[in-house]
Order: structure tokens, then C-alpha cells, then sequence
């Protein structure tokens, strides 16, 4: 049986940071509080990591740069700042979410959830690709995605979205459509979370031609001439 999820609370205020990490305590998660951007960086492994901007030793954004260059573990970013680019630049260093202070403690437990259920591949039940690899190969079994043999190194939410997307290559999707699927129906975040994490898998893909971009519409796969999309593992 699987122990709590392990969290890393990284909060220098111990007002907030210290009685966080006990009421996360109740809710059954394992969390530690940190304080400082130096400790978060030398933690042992954990989870999840809720990361506060405001440290008094590092930029939180370079710790949620660094953490993220380290590892895959997710990172929601707790922020005051209610500015749309400063979101969009914190998912472009690395954070898979962020939440607005001050939060709802239920919003954020919630929140912690739905991003930990995205980061986790699903048990493998069966073989996890296919022999003959070739084109964009998408196994949602293992929360793998190959092109043309070399596996691409993407983040929960770039897979969700590169999955949808080659779920059925040429149909065009709408922009609200994506949103719901990969990040949430209620999603009340700036819509332009979505054209950075676009143009995150056009430079991993290596050809922008892949996407297509839909004025006022939203997306579309485009396999290039020659290049097949095969998706193996799950429905």
C-alpha cells in the first residue's frame, strides 16, 4: 500500500509556512516546511512541491527552475502576484500550476491532487510500445511519446496536451476544448498558458509545422508529409 504523498511546503513567512505544512499534516499528506530557497534545493526527494516566490535567499523563480532542471516532481507556485505574463513566465521556468494568495486551504488541496493524478503514469497492464517505431509514437499506458525512435523528455501537462492532439491528427480543436481537457473545466487562469505550452512542444517536436495555429479557433496536429502518429496503450 502506498504511504502519503510526500510535500515540500517552501514558505519563508512561519506564520504561514509552519501552520500549512500541519494542516496539509491532516489531510494526510507528509509535508515539510522549509524555509528558504537554499533548503528547498538541498530536500530530499518529495512528491510535490508548493513553492512561495518570496524567499529571502534565492528568486523563487530560479528555485522553481532549478528544482524543475533537477527533476520532474511537480511544483505549484504559491504567488501574490496577480499579473498575467508574471503567471505565464512562471510555467515557462517549470511550475505545473500556482495559486493565488490569499488561497482557499480547500482550493489548494484540491489543486495539489488533480496536478499529483496528472504527474502519475497509470500501472503498466500490457507491452508499453510498439517494435516498430516510427513517425510520433504516443503510449499513454507509460506516459511515453517517441518521434521517430528518440523519446521526448515532456512535462505532465506537455504529454496531456501532445496526447490530445495526436488523439485524432487533423481534427481541429478549440482552445476551450483543450483547456478543459488538459488542465480543468473550471480552469480560470489566463488562456495564454495554452500558447506557451504550444510553442513548448513545437521546439521539442524540432518542426513547428506539427501545430498548427487556428485564429480565434485553437489547434491542430499536422503530422509533416511521411510521418505517421500511432498511439498504443489505453483507450
Amino acid at each position: 500500500m502506498a504511504g502519503p504523498l510526500a510535500l515540500l511546503v517552501v514558505e519563508d513567512d512561519p506564520t504561514i509556512g509552519e501552520p500549512l505544512a500541519e494542516a496539509l499534516g491532516r489531510e494526510g499528506f507528509a509535508a515539510t516546511w522549509v524555509a528558504t530557497g537554499a533548503d528547498a534545493l538541498a530536500a530530499d526527494p518529495v512528491d510535490l512541491v508548493l513553492l512561495d516566490l518570496g524567499l529571502p535567499d534565492l528568486d523563487g523563480r530560479e528555485v522553481c527552475r532549478q528544482l524543475r532542471a533537477a527533476s520532474p516532481t511537480p511544483i505549484i507556485v504559491l504567488t501574490a502576484r496577480d499579473d498575467e505574463i508574471e503567471r505565464v513566465l512562471l510555467l515557462e521556468t517549470g511550475a505545473d500550476d500556482y495559486v493565488l494568495k490569499p488561497f482557499s486551504f480547500r482550493e489548494l488541496v484540491a489543486r495539489i491532487r488533480a496536478v499529483h493524478r496528472r504527474a502519475v503514469p497509470p500501472a503498466p497492464t500490457g507491452p508499453a510500445t510498439t517494435e516498430d517505431d516510427h513517425g510520433l509514437v504516443v503510449d499513454r499506458r507509460a506516459r511515453r511519446i517517441r518521434l521517430d525512435g528518440e523519446e521526448l523528455e515532456l512535462t505532465p501537462k506537455e504529454f496531456d496536451l501532445l496526447t490530445l492532439l495526436a488523439s485524432e491528427p487533423g481534427r481541429a480543436l478549440e482552445r476551450e476544448a483543450i483547456i478543459a481537457a488538459v488542465w480543468d473545466e473550471h480552469w480560470w487562469g489566463p488562456t495564454k498558458t495554452l500558447d506557451v505550452h504550444i510553442a513548448a512542444l513545437r521546439r521539442k517536436l524540432g518542426d513547428p509545422t506539427w501545430i498548427t495555429t487556428l485564429r480565434g479557433v485553437g489547434y491542430r496536429l499536422d503530422p509533416p508529409e511521411g510521418s505517421a502518429v500511432v498511439l498504443v496503450g489505453g483507450p
